[in-house]
């Protein structure tokens, strides 16, 4: 980058010494020359390298720009869609990959021999990427040469609960059943060692000769089951049960009114998120794109489909509808699964940008389903519960620091969301 500016009057600094200079001069003049045009080939041959970064934040972004846009057609060390990315910095210098990372198609079709190798080994193009900047796409390049290094384990890394959630959520209900069968069972044997201690004494007393009338009368009573269930007691406690349990089981039901929990509509077009968040690991983010800058969550149309089925599976009867849509310029009439009612407010991106939540935590493990259906209840209770247990991430993020000055000023506890006016009603309803 030092010799760019050099390169533009280089010819003309060289002739002006070789023109007024000695014989000695010229010699080192040419000296300086060959040294100069040697330091420009070098220092183009190290630029692939150059401008990329090992700052943690950076890669960090990296990453995360890698699995919105480049991860359903790119890995590090395998083939997927595209080439294995490994090294690509060596491969190329990096003004060529920003170039080419933005705009595929011009630059093949410009007759760049390398890009045109790639089109005819891979027969397709990749989708522009203009609207990524230069840096984001360095931090891209920088996770890539990061992981080209030191490649991420695939299994020890991985924290039991969130490799196995369903085991170990089996686990915990397993381990709660077994305590409350041993409550139980211990609860039995005090009753029969108390039953038999009673019947004990109660044969002991029975012997005595100075007992009363009275006395005997007691030790020879005997449980009478249909007196203890007609007492007032017995009818009083059981009729307080029976009542609570029908007032929960209807405000339960009532809460749920316009509900759609369990909801799994059929598609126009079947689509399987088990096939492609789950086996293909397509980020959630490339085809609900908005996801992190709108209060929707995009939903995908049919040209989204064909950056990837214009090579992939081409010929099926599902493919033919997708065509169908591009040919007729129009959208897909996907059906809603997740319905909020109109009255209620919910930001996509505060969530999800700023909060930094995972799909899942809405929607379930997204990567299990064949045809997406609503797992959670999304009412208002719902919503609520969480505000009132999901601390604030306030890390990093200088809108917060007064806020959380205060919060540790007045309480020990971590700040919710309930702090920061998640349970007001205006956060949510219009």
């Amino acid at each position: 980058m030092i010799f760019k500016g050099l390169n533009v009057n280089f010819a003309k600094l060289i002739t002006k010494l070789y023109m007024s200079r000695s014989i000695s001069t010229h010699i080192l003049s040419l000296l300086f020359a060959l040294l100069l045009v040697s330091s420009i080939a070098f220092a183009q041959d190290a630029a692939p390298a150059g401008g990329l970064s090992e700052n943690a934040d950076v890669i960090a972004k990296g990453e995360e720009l890698f699995n919105g846009n480049c991860k359903q057609c790119h890995a590090v060390n395998e083939k997927v869609v595209g080439p294995a990315l490994a090294k690509v910095y060596e491969r190329r210098n990096l003004p060529w990959l920003i170039n080419f990372i933005k705009y595929p198609q011009k630059t093949i079709e410009s007759g760049d021999a390398y890009a045109v190798a790639l089109y005819k080994q891979y027969n397709q193009y990749m989708p522009n990427h203009d609207f990524l900047k230069d840096d984001e796409i360095v931090s891209i390049i920088s996770w890539v040469q990061a992981e080209t290094k030191n490649p991420k384990k695939k299994g020890g890394d991985v924290p039991v609960d969130e490799e196995n959630p369903k085991d170990q959520k089996s686990e915990s209900s397993g381990l709660l059943v077994g305590v409350i069968v041993g409550l139980a069972t211990l609860l039995l044997v005090v009753l029969s060692v108390l039953a038999m201690l009673g019947s004990v004494l109660t044969k002991y007393l029975a012997k005595e000769k100075a007992l009363t009338e009275a006395d005997r009368a007691i030790l020879s009573q005997r449980f009478d089951f249909g007196k203890f269930v007609t007492s007032r007691g017995f009818v009083g406690i059981a009729s307080f049960v029976f009542v609570a349990l029908v007032l929960k089981i209807a405000t339960e039901a009532l809460i749920t009114i316009g509900g759609q929990q369990g909801s799994a509509p059929d598609q126009p077009i079947p689509f399987s998120h088990k096939l492609h968040a789950g086996q293909y690991e397509i980020d959630c983010k490339y085809c609900h794109n908005t996801v992190e800058k709108s209060k929707h969550a995009s939903i995908p149309g049919p040209y989204v489909c064909m950056n990837c089925h214009n090579a992939i599976k081409t010929t099926s009867p599902n493919m033919a509808l997708i065509y169908e849509a591009v040919e007729k310029d129009e959208p897909i009439q996907w059906v809603r699964v997740h319905n909020l009612p109109d009255l209620a407010y919910f930001n996509h991106a505060q969530h999800v940008k700023v909060a930094g939540l995972d799909c899942t935590n809405c929607h379930g493990n997204i990567k299990e389903m064949e045809v997406v259906q609503q797992v959670s209840l999304l009412t208002m209770g719902w919503c609520i519960d969480c505000h009132r247990k999901t601390e604030v991430n306030a890390k990093g993020n200088a809108y917060y620091d007064n806020l959380s000055e205060m919060h540790s000023k007045y309480s020990k506890q971590p700040m919710k969301v309930e702090n920061i006016g998640g349970l007001e009603c205006s956060k949510c309803h219009y």
